[in-house]
């Protein structure tokens, strides 16, 4: 149940970052940089920002540096998913490993034994 639910808030976690994160862009830069979609998306991007934050302190295990450390995983991964939900992006092999590797890091600090 423990690992369930951690990932679980992970991927919250990441939709509420990743997406804030893109909100913002859209709102500052839009789809090609040349303007953006104005003051509403940008804040409704902080919003989810925030909520990040509390998702985050959801988490079974106590330890902030751990609980962040092993979202970095998460957060490299989910934007590659939300690149090409989104945007359209076309990941290569290089970005896969990179991904696979980051999630693989993340298990190793989030669920390693530790004489639980």
């Amino acid at each position: 149940m423990f690992v369930l639910r951690s990932a679980a808030l992970f991927v919250l976690a990441a939709l509420f970052e990743i997406g804030g994160a893109w909100l913002v862009w859209q709102g500052v830069r839009g789809d090609g940089g040349s303007g953006g979609r104005g003051w509403p998306w940008i804040v409704a991007g902080v919003a989810a920002l925030g909520a990040y934050g509390f998702v985050a302190t959801l988490q079974p295990d106590g330890q902030f540096g751990r609980i962040l450390a092993a979202y970095g995983g998460v957060f490299v991964a989910g934007s590659i998913v939300w690149g090409v939900a989104a945007d359209g992006y076309r990941p290569d092999r290089w970005d896969i490993a990179g991904a696979v590797i980051c999630l693989a890091g993340m298990g190793v600090i989030m669920f390693g034994p530790r004489g639980r």
